[in-house]
């Protein structure tokens, strides 16, 4: 897979060079791309309101100890980006709208599955390898048409969205997934973050220009996550809606405005699930033999706070931040019933590299202590002792992990990221061996 990558790459590459001006700066260490500007003809579409934007990040890893499986390896995933920011009052005279279009695509092995985790559990949302999953396939992630109102008061995003793209929207530094962007998506059925769309749209009133809320509307439709549905624009499997709500607080804190935000969610689904224990008379389903209890929708919340608490000489651009996420899920249907991490960021760590950053991660993933329950009922039920017997149920209990990197800013388009991880109990399983993994980020802007 990776040779076919590289091939890919490499073919495209030399079209790209046949096709533009003989006179481009390719691999420029001062361009904001990897292509260069094209002779200037970049330049002249982004004044015209023409922003294409084509990216590519890949992530590897292998285990150095520890996990279920200890027969060392290394795995490689990778995504593409391609798309682009279109100005619509430049091009069509529509005043504060635009256009976004995002389209990825997905390859490659995760090594958590591989090798990390128990095949009879899997993970719970720590892969360590974050651009693994939901299919590695082409994907339509956004096209979503955005249009802005008195004085940028109101805003308003309708189209193909990832949910985690608009709320609970932090950005991805770390490897690692549960370190890795909102973190509603990790664990809830109904969420859905890059690179899964759906159609929906969101309100959003900018009371200040410090303060904000938002609420959002948005399809919910499992036929979304298979593979072979990646372009698909129906709505023929759809089985309820999301509805969500956010208030946020970005201040910049200081003389030298520090950057800050602050933010805090909830949401509810309409569509129905089965309860995870229990079954429709409060029993416990495991043991009476009854069908699961019906459940007239899902729920969940969230908090996050980010801030910038110093600088290096003034400097807003350098300095370190810290950060903490929380989320809360329904107990009732899913596989974590809360989630946290907390962390910093070093910006600029060294004067000699001010583009660099140095971050550090820690997030604990707790698992629904009814689905716990569940799980020794079963082996109980079943007179299962042994943790070996295929038909054990290991039981999932909580899972801890840990990233430290380095951010290597090479060029303005190209970062490299090595980084190590530490997993405690992977999967949440207890008698799996804690395990340690290494890893690379790799990130280019063509």
């Amino acid at each position: 897979m990776k040779t076919k990558k590289v091939a890919y790459t490499t073919v495209c590459g030399f079209a790209v060079a046949v096709a533009l001006p003989a006179h481009a700066e390719f691999f420029s260490p001062h361009s904001r791309w990897m292509t260069g500007d094209w002779g200037g003809v970049r330049t002249e579409l982004l004044e015209k309101g023409y922003d294409f934007q084509f990216s590519y990040q890949s992530e590897s890893a292998a285990n150095l100890s520890g996990g279920y499986d200890h027969d060392h390896t290394a795995r490689y995933t990778d995504q593409f980006n391609l798309g682009g920011a279109f100005d619509l009052e430049k091009i069509l005279g529509w005043r504060k709208a635009n256009l976004q279009l995002l389209i990825t695509e997905r390859s490659g092995r995760d090594i958590t599955n591989d090798r990390l985790t128990d095949p009879r559990t899997g993970t719970i949302a720590s892969s360590v390898q974050e651009n693994y999953g939901r299919g590695q396939t082409w994907r339509l992630t956004t096209l979503a048409y955005q249009q802005k109102f008195f004085d940028d008061v109101l805003d308003i995003k309708v189209g193909r969205l990832p949910l985690g793209s608009d709320f609970d929207s932090t950005g991805c530094v770390f490897q690692n997934n549960s370190l890795c962007g909102g973190l509603v998506g990790h664990a809830s059925t109904v969420w859905y973050n890059s690179p899964v769309s759906q159609w929906g749209g969101r309100i959003k009133v900018n009371f200040t220009p410090e303060v904000y809320g938002q609420v959002g509307v948005y399809e919910y439709n499992p036929s979304l996550l298979e593979s072979n549905n990646g372009f698909k624009l129906n709505t023929s499997g759809r089985e309820g809606t999301t509805y969500i709500t956010e208030l946020g607080w970005t201040p910049a804190v200081g003389e030298a405005g520090m950057p800050g935000k602050y933010m805090v969610g909830g949401y509810w689904n309409s569509a129905t699930a089965n309860d995870v224990l229990e079954d429709r008379n409060g029993n416990v389903a495991q043991a009476s033999g009854n069908s699961p209890d019906r459940l007239d929708g899902r729920y969940g919340m969230y908090a996050y706070a980010r801030q910038q608490i110093t600088t290096v000489d003034g400097d807003v651009k350098r300095g370190l931040s810290v950060f903490a996420h929380w989320a809360q899920y329904d107990k009732r249907s899913s596989t974590l019933d809360w989630q946290a991490q907390v962390g910093a960021i070093y910006a600029g760590p060294f004067d000699a590299r001010p583009q660099d950053a140095v971050a550090i991660g820690f997030s604990e993933l707790h698992v629904n202590p009814a689905l716990s329950k569940n799980q020794r009922l079963h082996n109980e039920l079943n007179g299962l002792v042994d943790y070996d017997d295929r038909a054990f149920q290991p039981v999932q209990r909580a899972e801890y992990a840990a990233e430290i990197h380095y951010d290597f800013k090479l060029t303005p388009w190209l970062m490299i990221r090595p980084n190590i991880q530490y997993l405690a109990n992977p999967g949440g399983v207890y008698e799996v061996d804690n395990a340690t993994v290494v890893g690379l980020t790799v990130n280019t802007v063509f």
